[in-house]
């Protein structure tokens, strides 16, 4: 058990750099495979060099099974909190509950 009584979960930040899907694609399959518990893509929806993150959260939701997706930037002066809240809610709906699990809730968001 970690600080604040939640369990200590382990995970990848992975860059979502356009150029190399199919890397960003293999590199989430072995986060999933090595059993990781979160696999998170930074949100810069500005950065032409990268893959939309919930786009990309979304694409990746029904190719793994067990690892909890995030983003671990969420850029709200681009995605306003009601915005924010309805991609998370889709996202949530469309996996099953993977990215609103409430392990995966920071503390200091509840």
């Amino acid at each position: 058990m970690a600080d604040l009584g939640h369990d200590l979960l382990f995970g990848a930040s992975l860059p979502p750099d356009a150029a190399r899907t199919e890397e960003v694609l293999a590199l989430a399959a072995t986060v999933e495979d090595l059993g990781l518990d979160l696999l998170a893509f930074q949100d810069h929806p500005y950065q032409p060099g990268f893959l939309d993150s919930w786009t990309l959260l979304s694409f990746l939701a029904p190719r793994t099974t067990t690892v909890r997706l995030l983003p671990d930037v969420a850029n709200l002066p681009l995605r306003p909190p009601a915005v924010l809240a309805r991609s998370a809610a889709a996202l949530d709906l469309l996996s099953g509950g993977r990215p609103d699990h409430p392990r995966s809730t920071p503390p200091w968001w509840r």
